[in-house]
C-alpha cells in the first residue's frame, strides 16, 4: 500500500476542530499540514467507544490530540487521558479554586488525584514512578478561559501546578462579560490581551480558535501556542459553497455567451 501524500509537514502550532469521529476528515487535515486536532467532545458526536479508536487512530497520524472534555468533572477528564490524549480541555472553570479541583483529576498523586487505570498509556502492562513523572509532565491540562470570574483569577488559575496552560472560549466569555455575542470588538481583544499577558508572566502557554484573519494575526502577536484555524463543518461548507459559487459562474458564462 503506497504511503498517503503529504502537502507539507504537519506543524503543531495550528490545529483543526473536529466534532465528530470523522477518519477522513483527520487524514486529510494531516496530510494539508495540520499538526494538532481538538476534539470537542462537549458538544460533538463522540461516545467513548469511538473515542477509544480515533484517539489512538490520531495519534498514529503524528498530530497532537487535545480532547476538549465533556464537563469538569472526574470521569471524562480521566477518561480522555486513558485513551491517550496528548492533554484535556476543560470547559466551565468557575475560578481558581474550582481550577484548583478538576485539574487535579489531570496530574497523579501526590501532585493532583488522577486516578491509575492500566491499558494504552502503560503498553497493557504494569507502571513504576518514572512513568508516573512522565505522565504528569507529558499530558497537559488546560482550563479554559470562558467565564468572568476566571477571567478576572486567570493568573491565580495559571499558577496552579496541575496546570500547564489555558485555553480561550471566546463566545462564551463574551456572553458571560455581557457582551451579548462574541463579534472580535474592542472588549474581547482586551479580554485576550489580559490573558495572553497572565500566560506569558506564567511563562505557560495559551491556546485559541481563531477562526478569522484578524483573531489569527492578534494569536500570532500575543505569543499563541496553537490555534485552532478552522471547524470541521466550517470546511466541508466553505467547501461545498466554494464550488457551487464557481458552478454556477461559469454557467452565467455560458449563458451569457449563449
Amino acid at each position: 500500500m503506497p504511503d498517503l501524500p503529504t502537502d507539507t509537514a504537519p506543524d503543531r502550532a495550528f490545529a483543526v476542530w473536529l466534532s465528530t469521529p470523522n477518519v477522513a476528515a483527520a487524514e486529510i487535515a494531516s496530510q494539508a499540514g495540520y499538526g494538532a486536532v481538538i476534539l470537542d467532545i462537549e458538544h460533538g458526536a463522540f461516545d467513548l467507544a469511538a473515542l477509544d479508536r480515533f484517539v489512538p487512530f490520531l495519534r498514529a497520524l503524528g498530530v497532537e490530540v487535545l480532547a476538549k472534555v465533556l464537563a469538569p468533572e472526574r470521569g471524562p477528564i480521566q477518561q480522555a487521558l486513558d485513551f491517550g490524549a496528548d492533554a484535556v480541555v476543560i470547559p466551565h472553570v468557575l475560578g481558581v479554586e474550582h481550577a484548583r479541583e478538576v485539574t487535579a483529576y489531570a496530574k497523579f498523586p501526590p501532585l493532583g488525584d488522577r486516578s491509575f487505570a492500566g491499558g494504552r498509556t502503560t503498553s497493557y502492562g504494569g507502571y513504576d514512578d518514572p512513568w508516573v513523572h512522565r505522565q504528569d509532565r507529558g499530558t497537559r491540562c488546560l482550563p479554559m478561559i470562558e467565564d468572568a470570574r476566571a477571567l478576572e483569577q486567570a493568573a491565580e488559575i495559571l499558577a496552579l501546578p496541575t496546570v500547564d496552560g489555558v485555553f480561550v472560549g471566546p463566545s462564551d466569555l463574551s456572553l458571560r462579560r455581557g457582551r451579548g455575542a462574541y463579534r472580535r470588538d474592542d472588549g474581547d481583544f482586551a479580554d485576550l490581551a489580559r490573558i495572553a499577558d497572565a500566560a506569558a508572566a506564567a511563562s505557560k502557554p495559551w491556546l485559541f480558535p481563531a477562526w478569522s484573519e484578524e483573531e489569527q494575526v492578534f494569536a500570532l502577536e500575543h505569543g499563541a501556542d496553537q490555534i485552532a484555524l478552522t471547524m470541521e463543518f466550517t470546511a466541508l461548507g466553505d467547501g461545498l459553497r466554494s464550488a457551487l459559487a464557481q458552478a454556477r459562474r461559469l454557467t452565467a458564462k455560458e449563458e451569457a455567451r449563449c
